[in-house]
């Protein structure tokens, strides 16, 4: 049987409209885990289909949305200080504002006595010293974000070094070379994967080292001497005034077995001691008249104390720890033993705190009660860990626009903008500063354009060098911006 070409070109244009036509019928059908599907579903069971509107493309981003991203970004391109450089060549402190559009710029948002808390920021800042806790999940490790910020404020007020270093890093750390011999060990809280210690004092930076493993029950007659070492030198990869820091403390606790410590500078014996032998926390100083060229600290005992970090400081001005907790979402501070915490913070005595989390939450949130409930949770922490200071200041740092794929299409988690309101509200209730990174972005969908510019890694979450620059130098002039009462 002959078909003529015609009758086929009629029966596929038909098929084509009938498949058209689908598209009007298709609807977008919401998962129990908080996922978009397209198509024709009935209790999670159907036949994916593409909607009228995902079939002509027309979720594809604005034009203007990707103009506006791109005026945030070029808005404050110029005032971005890079990386110190060998020759030590100065770098302009104050942001020049005749380049730059404050309008452009994503302001902080203060509690209802916005004018008091601004006013007592500024004075904890000017102080003759004031150090800084910045806590956060992943898109802070390595000093990222921190170390932008903490070498502004240096500048703007004084003040030298990278402050808080774990002995025992699991990310590349570019604002200090602390090199750990190879028997040390790594607790985290936060860590999944590690076995929570039965006494809870992690401390204020919610991690410990230690040289030799922790013993259940043991004679300590049968272990050996161990000896660990911890090597310190300033990083040429940092910026200059993280590099020149002459206050080293190495932060400890838990001591129940005699503990040597021998300090050598280039070489050259500088301090011998023993430890504190009690369970409390205590804090080995170390000062020095000038920065170090390479610091080796040497500990030997049978069994190791718990080693909080070191702190790498001046004796004036600036000092900000940077407190990476990957995978954290925030919520593991008011399980922590208090008194060590209390004891530990007391002689930090931070002037200001600045917690950076929700991003680790995003993807695992299911609808508007999950929001709410992790507001609450991480609203309850931070008022632990400010009860144990001295009514320090605190702001939060809010999550950035992360990207998933819904039917093929990158977006905006769902529940990401809410979570970002809600945040927003519970902390201004609370007399906690908010900053919505988020929308210093851009907003929703801002991410993916982000990692189209080199500016975000592919991950859709974190971002890249350049990025991390941009997105501190705009958390830096929003709070120039109000330290200074500019518009």
């Amino acid at each position: 049987m002959n078909i003529s070409p015609v009758k086929i070109v009629v029966y596929i244009f038909i098929v084509l409209l009938l498949l058209l036509g689908l598209t009007y019928l298709s609807k977008t059908y919401t998962t129990v885990d908080g996922k978009a599907k397209e198509g024709f579903y009935i209790n999670n069971i159907g036949l994916k289909y593409p909607t009228n509107a995902t079939f002509w493309e027309s979720k594809i981003d604005d034009k203007k949305d990707t103009k506006t991203i791109d005026s945030i970004v070029d808005n404050i391109k110029k005032s971005i200080i890079v990386e110190a450089k060998t020759d030590f060549t100065p770098v302009e402190i104050i942001p020049d504002f005749t380049k730059i559009d404050t309008s452009k710029i994503q302001r902080i948002q203060y509690p209802e006595n916005k004018d008091a808390f601004i006013s007592l920021l500024k004075e904890r800042l000017q102080s003759p010293l004031c150090r800084i806790i910045h806590y956060g999940d992943s898109q802070i490790e390595g000093d990222r974000i921190s170390a932008y910020v903490r070498n502004r404020l240096q500048g703007q007020y004084g003040g030298n070094g990278p402050g808080f270093i774990p002995i025992l890093q699991v990310y590349n750390q570019n604002s200090a070379e602390v090199i750990p011999s190879d028997n040390w060990l790594r607790f985290a809280t936060f860590d999944p994967k590690n076995k929570r210690i039965e006494h809870n004092r992690y401390g204020v930076y919610t991690t410990f080292s230690r040289f030799t493993p922790v013993y259940d029950s043991i004679r300590m007659d049968s272990l050996p001497l161990t000896t660990a070492t911890i090597v310190i030198k300033p990083s040429t990869r940092s910026y200059n005034k993280l590099q020149n820091f002459t206050n080293i403390g190495l932060h400890y606790g838990n001591v129940i077995s005699p503990t040597t410590i021998k300090v050598y500078h280039n070489g050259r014996l500088i301090a011998s001691d023993y430890l504190k032998q009690n369970t409390d926390y205590q804090n080995f100083k170390i000062q020095l008249d000038n920065k170090p060229e390479s610091l080796k600290i040497e500990l030997t005992s049978i069994i190791s104390p718990d080693f909080y970090g070191l702190t790498l400081d001046s004796n004036q001005g600036i000092i900000l720890d940077n407190v990476a907790m990957r995978g954290s979402s925030g919520t593991v501070f008011a399980g922590l033993e208090p008194n060590n915490f209390k004891k530990m913070m007391n002689q930090l005595d931070p002037k200001i705190l600045i917690f950076q989390y929700g991003g680790n939450t995003v993807p695992y949130i299911k609808d508007s009660v999950a929001v709410e409930n992790y507001a609450r949770y991480i609203k309850n922490h931070i008022q632990w860990v400010r009860n144990k200071t001295d009514n320090a200041s605190v702001i939060f740092i809010g999550p950035s626009d992360m990207t998933t794929s819904e039917n093929g299409n990158l977006t905006t988690y769902k529940l990401l903008p809410y979570l970002n309101e809600v945040l927003q509200n519970t902390c201004l209730e609370n007399n906690i500063a908010y900053w919505s990174m988020f929308d210093a972005m851009g907003g929703e969908n801002a991410m993916k354009h982000w990692v189209e510019q080199g500016l975000a890694s592919s991950d859709y979450t974190h971002f890249s060098p350049s990025g991390t620059r941009i997105i501190a130098e705009m958390l830096y002039l929003a709070l120039y911006l109000d330290l200074n009462k500019k518009d």
